[in-house]
Protein backbone atom coordinates (compact mmCIF):
# COMPACT_ATOMS: atom_id res chain seq x y z
CA UNK A 1 0.00 0.00 0.00
CA UNK A 2 1.02 3.87 -0.63
CA UNK A 3 2.31 5.96 2.34
CA UNK A 4 -0.73 8.01 2.02
CA UNK A 5 1.07 11.04 4.01
CA UNK A 6 3.65 11.49 1.64
CA UNK A 7 1.53 10.98 -1.14
CA UNK A 8 -1.15 14.24 0.37
CA UNK A 9 2.23 16.21 0.98
CA UNK A 10 3.82 15.72 -2.45
CA UNK A 11 0.32 16.17 -3.97
CA UNK A 12 0.15 19.48 -5.42
CA UNK A 13 -3.24 19.71 -5.27
CA UNK A 14 -5.11 21.84 -2.45
CA UNK A 15 -6.17 20.38 0.64
CA UNK A 16 -7.88 21.88 3.26
CA UNK A 17 -4.40 23.02 5.07
CA UNK A 18 -3.26 25.12 2.13
CA UNK A 19 -6.29 27.29 3.08
CA UNK A 20 -4.55 28.95 6.27
CA UNK A 21 -1.49 28.12 4.99
CA UNK A 22 -1.39 29.54 1.94
CA UNK A 23 -3.53 33.13 3.42
CA UNK A 24 -0.44 33.72 5.61
CA UNK A 25 2.54 33.06 3.06
CA UNK A 26 0.92 34.16 -0.25
CA UNK A 27 2.65 37.20 -1.61
CA UNK A 28 0.46 40.12 -2.28
CA UNK A 29 1.87 41.99 -5.16
CA UNK A 30 3.99 41.09 -8.35
CA UNK A 31 6.79 42.72 -6.54
CA UNK A 32 6.73 40.01 -3.95
CA UNK A 33 6.34 37.38 -6.45
CA UNK A 34 9.32 34.69 -6.70
CA UNK A 35 9.63 32.82 -9.77
CA UNK A 36 7.87 32.66 -13.03
CA UNK A 37 9.58 36.06 -14.30
CA UNK A 38 8.51 36.11 -17.91
CA UNK A 39 5.26 36.02 -16.84
CA UNK A 40 5.56 38.38 -13.85
CA UNK A 41 7.13 40.93 -16.69
CA UNK A 42 3.94 40.67 -19.23
CA UNK A 43 1.46 40.70 -16.37
CA UNK A 44 2.78 44.07 -15.18
CA UNK A 45 2.95 45.45 -18.63
CA UNK A 46 -0.14 44.41 -19.38
CA UNK A 47 -1.75 45.65 -16.05
CA UNK A 48 -0.10 48.73 -16.23
CA UNK A 49 -1.11 49.93 -19.62
CA UNK A 50 -4.90 49.13 -18.81
CA UNK A 51 -4.51 51.14 -15.91
CA UNK A 52 -3.15 53.64 -17.56
CA UNK A 53 -6.09 53.67 -20.16
CA UNK A 54 -8.83 53.21 -16.97
CA UNK A 55 -10.09 49.78 -18.72
CA UNK A 56 -10.55 46.64 -16.70
CA UNK A 57 -8.16 43.62 -17.79
CA UNK A 58 -8.60 41.48 -20.52
CA UNK A 59 -9.22 38.07 -19.68
CA UNK A 60 -6.32 35.91 -18.44
CA UNK A 61 -5.96 31.95 -18.76
CA UNK A 62 -3.12 30.49 -16.27
CA UNK A 63 -2.29 26.90 -17.21
CA UNK A 64 0.09 24.29 -15.58
CA UNK A 65 0.62 21.71 -13.19
CA UNK A 66 -0.97 21.77 -9.42
CA UNK A 67 0.61 24.17 -6.89
CA UNK A 68 2.65 26.69 -8.97
CA UNK A 69 0.72 29.79 -8.24
CA UNK A 70 -2.07 30.09 -10.42
CA UNK A 71 -4.83 31.38 -8.00
CA UNK A 72 -1.81 32.99 -6.17
CA UNK A 73 -1.44 35.17 -9.67
CA UNK A 74 -4.92 35.86 -9.76
CA UNK A 75 -5.30 37.42 -6.19
CA UNK A 76 -2.54 39.17 -7.88
CA UNK A 77 -3.70 40.39 -10.43
CA UNK A 78 -6.79 41.63 -8.22
CA UNK A 79 -4.51 43.77 -5.98
CA UNK A 80 -2.11 45.23 -8.69
CA UNK A 81 -5.99 46.46 -10.73
CA UNK A 82 -6.84 47.91 -7.49
CA UNK A 83 -10.58 45.60 -7.87
CA UNK A 84 -11.74 43.05 -5.86
CA UNK A 85 -11.89 39.36 -6.82
CA UNK A 86 -14.83 36.84 -6.75
CA UNK A 87 -13.21 32.68 -6.15
CA UNK A 88 -15.44 29.92 -7.62
CA UNK A 89 -14.64 26.56 -9.33
CA UNK A 90 -15.43 25.00 -12.06
CA UNK A 91 -17.06 21.73 -10.49
CA UNK A 92 -19.27 24.28 -8.30
CA UNK A 93 -21.13 25.62 -11.44
CA UNK A 94 -23.65 23.10 -12.10
CA UNK A 95 -25.99 24.99 -14.38
CA UNK A 96 -26.32 27.88 -16.70
CA UNK A 97 -28.44 29.47 -13.97
CA UNK A 98 -25.60 29.57 -11.36
CA UNK A 99 -23.27 30.76 -13.52
CA UNK A 100 -25.68 33.39 -14.30
CA UNK A 101 -25.81 34.37 -10.54
CA UNK A 102 -22.60 35.13 -10.47
CA UNK A 103 -22.16 36.93 -13.14
CA UNK A 104 -25.55 39.13 -12.44
CA UNK A 105 -23.26 40.41 -9.20
CA UNK A 106 -20.15 41.21 -10.35
CA UNK A 107 -18.83 44.74 -10.07
CA UNK A 108 -17.22 47.03 -12.58
CA UNK A 109 -13.52 46.29 -13.53
CA UNK A 110 -13.69 43.39 -10.97
CA UNK A 111 -11.92 39.94 -11.06
CA UNK A 112 -14.25 36.74 -11.66
CA UNK A 113 -11.68 33.48 -10.72
CA UNK A 114 -12.81 30.12 -12.14
CA UNK A 115 -10.54 27.72 -10.88
CA UNK A 116 -10.69 23.71 -12.65
CA UNK A 117 -12.03 25.39 -15.41
CA UNK A 118 -11.37 22.77 -17.54
CA UNK A 119 -14.71 21.03 -15.92
CA UNK A 120 -17.20 23.24 -16.97
CA UNK A 121 -20.27 21.85 -18.19
CA UNK A 122 -20.48 22.31 -22.33
CA UNK A 123 -24.20 24.46 -21.60
CA UNK A 124 -22.66 26.44 -19.06
CA UNK A 125 -19.50 27.46 -20.94
CA UNK A 126 -21.82 28.15 -23.91
CA UNK A 127 -23.21 31.14 -21.68
CA UNK A 128 -19.81 32.09 -20.67
CA UNK A 129 -18.79 33.03 -24.39
CA UNK A 130 -21.52 35.59 -24.79
CA UNK A 131 -19.87 37.57 -21.29
CA UNK A 132 -16.49 37.31 -22.38
CA UNK A 133 -16.64 38.12 -25.19
CA UNK A 134 -20.01 40.93 -25.46
CA UNK A 135 -20.61 41.40 -22.06
CA UNK A 136 -23.80 40.36 -22.18
CA UNK A 137 -25.61 37.45 -20.60
CA UNK A 138 -28.26 35.87 -22.78
CA UNK A 139 -31.06 33.40 -20.06
CA UNK A 140 -33.39 31.49 -21.40
CA UNK A 141 -36.91 31.46 -19.04
CA UNK A 142 -39.82 28.67 -19.55
CA UNK A 143 -39.75 25.84 -22.22
CA UNK A 144 -41.09 25.15 -25.08
CA UNK A 145 -42.81 28.07 -28.00
CA UNK A 146 -43.53 29.89 -24.76
CA UNK A 147 -39.73 30.50 -23.94
CA UNK A 148 -38.73 33.83 -24.00
CA UNK A 149 -34.96 34.76 -24.00
CA UNK A 150 -33.83 37.77 -22.36
CA UNK A 151 -30.71 39.50 -22.77
CA UNK A 152 -29.03 41.35 -19.36
CA UNK A 153 -25.75 43.74 -19.81
CA UNK A 154 -23.13 43.29 -17.88
CA UNK A 155 -20.04 45.65 -16.47
CA UNK A 156 -16.59 44.47 -18.20
CA UNK A 157 -14.77 42.61 -15.96
CA UNK A 158 -12.24 40.39 -15.68
CA UNK A 159 -12.51 36.65 -16.19
CA UNK A 160 -9.33 34.81 -14.74
CA UNK A 161 -9.67 30.78 -15.89
CA UNK A 162 -7.06 28.19 -14.03
CA UNK A 163 -6.37 24.88 -15.17
CA UNK A 164 -3.92 21.72 -14.56
CA UNK A 165 -5.28 20.76 -18.56
CA UNK A 166 -5.60 23.08 -21.03
CA UNK A 167 -6.07 20.52 -23.43
CA UNK A 168 -9.48 19.64 -22.06
CA UNK A 169 -10.76 23.06 -22.46
CA UNK A 170 -12.48 23.84 -26.00
CA UNK A 171 -10.92 26.01 -28.48
CA UNK A 172 -13.80 28.33 -28.75
CA UNK A 173 -13.34 29.35 -24.83
CA UNK A 174 -9.81 29.17 -24.75
CA UNK A 175 -9.67 31.52 -28.00
CA UNK A 176 -11.70 33.81 -26.00
CA UNK A 177 -9.07 34.56 -23.34
CA UNK A 178 -6.77 38.01 -24.38
CA UNK A 179 -3.74 36.45 -22.27
CA UNK A 180 -2.60 32.87 -21.71
CA UNK A 181 0.09 31.90 -19.80
CA UNK A 182 2.00 28.72 -18.66
CA UNK A 183 3.29 28.03 -15.75
CA UNK A 184 6.66 25.82 -15.20
CA UNK A 185 7.95 24.28 -12.35
CA UNK A 186 10.19 26.31 -10.40
CA UNK A 187 14.42 25.54 -10.18
CA UNK A 188 15.32 25.19 -6.95
CA UNK A 189 17.36 28.62 -6.97
CA UNK A 190 13.52 30.29 -6.55
CA UNK A 191 12.55 27.41 -4.04
CA UNK A 192 15.19 28.69 -1.79
CA UNK A 193 13.80 31.82 -1.99
CA UNK A 194 10.23 30.99 -1.49
CA UNK A 195 11.20 28.73 1.71
CA UNK A 196 13.21 31.58 3.23
CA UNK A 197 10.56 33.91 2.83
CA UNK A 198 8.09 31.66 4.44
CA UNK A 199 10.19 30.21 7.06
CA UNK A 200 10.65 34.37 7.75
CA UNK A 201 7.05 34.24 7.75
CA UNK A 202 6.25 31.49 10.23
CA UNK A 203 8.96 32.69 12.13
CA UNK A 204 11.47 29.78 12.30
CA UNK A 205 14.82 29.62 12.12
CA UNK A 206 16.74 27.32 9.39
CA UNK A 207 19.87 26.96 7.62
CA UNK A 208 21.05 27.83 4.13
CA UNK A 209 21.82 23.97 3.17
CA UNK A 210 18.19 23.39 5.11
CA UNK A 211 16.99 25.96 2.41
CA UNK A 212 18.63 23.85 0.07
CA UNK A 213 17.80 20.71 0.34
CA UNK A 214 13.84 21.16 1.17
CA UNK A 215 13.71 22.74 -2.02
CA UNK A 216 15.67 20.06 -4.05
CA UNK A 217 12.92 17.68 -2.96
CA UNK A 218 9.96 19.76 -3.55
CA UNK A 219 9.16 18.92 -7.01
CA UNK A 220 9.44 22.05 -8.53
CA UNK A 221 6.60 23.37 -6.48
CA UNK A 222 6.17 25.74 -4.34
CA UNK A 223 3.00 24.24 -2.37
CA UNK A 224 5.14 21.59 -2.01
CA UNK A 225 7.53 23.37 -0.53
CA UNK A 226 5.80 25.21 1.75
CA UNK A 227 4.30 21.90 3.34
CA UNK A 228 7.29 20.77 3.35
CA UNK A 229 8.70 23.22 5.55
CA UNK A 230 6.04 23.12 7.74
CA UNK A 231 6.15 19.05 8.31
CA UNK A 232 10.32 19.83 9.43
CA UNK A 233 9.39 22.34 11.62
CA UNK A 234 7.16 19.85 13.19
CA UNK A 235 9.69 17.26 13.53
CA UNK A 236 12.67 20.09 14.60
CA UNK A 237 9.60 21.44 17.32
CA UNK A 238 9.35 17.80 18.93
CA UNK A 239 13.02 16.90 18.65
CA UNK A 240 13.85 20.48 20.43
CA UNK A 241 15.73 21.60 17.81
CA UNK A 242 16.07 25.43 17.42
CA UNK A 243 16.73 25.89 14.14
CA UNK A 244 15.91 23.39 11.33
CA UNK A 245 19.12 21.83 9.84
CA UNK A 246 20.30 19.73 6.90
CA UNK A 247 20.32 16.63 9.19
CA UNK A 248 17.03 17.61 10.39
CA UNK A 249 15.69 17.57 6.81
CA UNK A 250 17.17 14.35 5.75
CA UNK A 251 15.35 12.35 8.69
CA UNK A 252 12.14 13.83 8.73
CA UNK A 253 11.65 13.27 5.03
CA UNK A 254 13.10 9.86 5.47
CA UNK A 255 10.53 9.28 7.72
CA UNK A 256 7.63 10.50 5.50
CA UNK A 257 8.98 8.59 2.48
CA UNK A 258 10.74 11.25 0.90
CA UNK A 259 13.61 10.86 -1.49
CA UNK A 260 16.22 12.51 -2.68
CA UNK A 261 14.60 13.47 -6.01
CA UNK A 262 11.49 14.14 -4.12
CA UNK A 263 9.95 10.98 -5.35
CA UNK A 264 7.36 9.35 -2.40
CA UNK A 265 6.34 6.00 -2.32
CA UNK A 266 3.49 6.31 -4.84
CA UNK A 267 5.76 7.66 -7.46
CA UNK A 268 7.91 4.75 -6.98
CA UNK A 269 4.90 2.08 -7.31
CA UNK A 270 4.06 3.71 -10.66
CA UNK A 271 7.99 3.26 -11.83
CA UNK A 272 7.90 -0.11 -10.39
CA UNK A 273 4.86 -1.26 -11.96
CA UNK A 274 5.80 0.31 -15.66
CA UNK A 275 9.56 -1.01 -15.45
CA UNK A 276 8.36 -4.63 -13.90
CA UNK A 277 4.80 -5.44 -14.42
CA UNK A 278 5.05 -4.29 -17.82
CA UNK A 279 8.72 -4.65 -19.00
CA UNK A 280 9.11 -0.74 -19.25
CA UNK A 281 6.11 -0.07 -21.37
CA UNK A 282 4.80 1.43 -23.03
CA UNK A 283 1.45 1.06 -20.79
CA UNK A 284 -1.52 3.02 -20.59
CA UNK A 285 -2.61 5.10 -17.31
CA UNK A 286 -5.76 3.32 -16.97
CA UNK A 287 -3.30 0.30 -16.27
CA UNK A 288 -0.66 1.83 -14.38
CA UNK A 289 -4.09 3.48 -11.94
CA UNK A 290 -5.41 0.03 -11.39
CA UNK A 291 -2.12 -1.63 -10.32
CA UNK A 292 -1.12 1.06 -8.02
CA UNK A 293 -4.51 1.27 -6.43
CA UNK A 294 -5.13 5.06 -7.41
CA UNK A 295 -7.31 7.39 -9.40
CA UNK A 296 -6.14 7.80 -12.74
CA UNK A 297 -6.17 11.81 -12.73
CA UNK A 298 -3.90 11.67 -9.37
CA UNK A 299 -1.30 9.96 -11.51
CA UNK A 300 -1.68 11.88 -14.34
CA UNK A 301 -1.72 15.46 -12.31
CA UNK A 302 0.74 14.64 -9.88
CA UNK A 303 3.08 12.14 -9.94
CA UNK A 304 3.21 12.18 -14.07
CA UNK A 305 4.19 15.59 -14.54
CA UNK A 306 6.84 15.13 -12.48
CA UNK A 307 8.09 11.90 -13.58
CA UNK A 308 8.63 13.44 -16.93
CA UNK A 309 10.67 16.35 -16.25
CA UNK A 310 13.15 14.43 -14.24
CA UNK A 311 13.32 12.33 -17.28
CA UNK A 312 12.40 8.92 -15.69
CA UNK A 313 9.24 8.43 -18.17
CA UNK A 314 7.87 9.27 -21.12
CA UNK A 315 4.65 9.28 -22.76
CA UNK A 316 4.01 7.79 -26.10
CA UNK A 317 1.52 7.05 -28.39
CA UNK A 318 1.28 3.86 -27.09
CA UNK A 319 1.36 4.67 -23.86
CA UNK A 320 3.69 5.10 -20.90
CA UNK A 321 7.81 4.19 -21.10
CA UNK A 322 10.26 4.07 -18.50
CA UNK A 323 13.56 5.62 -19.78
CA UNK A 324 17.26 5.05 -18.83
CA UNK A 325 16.94 7.60 -16.06
CA UNK A 326 14.26 6.22 -14.63
CA UNK A 327 15.85 2.55 -14.43
CA UNK A 328 18.98 3.79 -12.90
CA UNK A 329 17.05 5.58 -10.58
CA UNK A 330 14.91 2.67 -9.50
CA UNK A 331 18.21 0.36 -9.39
CA UNK A 332 17.17 -1.90 -12.14
CA UNK A 333 19.17 -3.11 -14.79
CA UNK A 334 17.85 -1.96 -18.23
CA UNK A 335 18.67 -5.35 -20.39
CA UNK A 336 17.39 -3.73 -23.77
CA UNK A 337 15.26 -2.56 -26.17
CA UNK A 338 13.16 -4.77 -28.37
CA UNK A 339 10.77 -3.15 -31.09
CA UNK A 340 10.11 -0.06 -28.43
CA UNK A 341 9.83 -2.74 -25.30
CA UNK A 342 12.51 -2.89 -22.49
CA UNK A 343 13.38 -6.09 -21.72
Amino acid sequence: MTNSKSKEILDGRKIIEDMDNENSLRPQLLSEYIGQTKIKENLNIFITASKQRKESLEHVLFYGPPGLGKTTLSYIVANEMKVSIRCTSGPLIERAGDLAAILTNVEPGSVLFIDEIHRLPRIVEEVLYSAMEDYKLDIIIGKGPSAKTIRINLPRFTLIGATTRAGLLSSALRDRFGMTFRMDFYPPKDLAEIIKRSAHILKTAINEDAIMEIARRSRGTPRVANRLLKRVRDFGQVQNSKVISKALVDSSLASLDIDYQGLDSLDKRVMNVIIKNYAGGPVGIESIAVAVGEEADTIEDVCEPFLIQLGFIIRTPQGRKATAEGYKHMNIEQKGEIQGRFI
